[in-house]
């Protein structure tokens, strides 16, 4: 499964909502720096929808705030 991803880093608290279009919108509190804040996207992901983060990758938009994510 694929799903689209906007990420907003530097966020005062951790949230996921999901938009109108589907879309997921992550807010981290970690920064874009050395993948930071995917490594926290990733975490996120994993406890939402309670599944391992080893079954969890970024396919597209390593540095982008725009990502495609693919749960295995």
């Amino acid at each position: 499964m694929k799903i689209n991803v906007r990420v907003k880093p530097f966020s005062r608290e951790e949230k996921i909502i999901q938009s109108e279009d589907g879309k997921l919108i992550i807010w981290v509190k970690e920064g874009p720096f050395e993948g930071k804040a995917n490594k926290a996207v990733i975490k996120m992901i994993s406890r939402h929808f309670r599944i391992p983060q080893s079954k969890i990758s970024i396919v597209c938009g390593h540095k982008n705030r725009n990502k495609i994510i693919e749960i295995k």
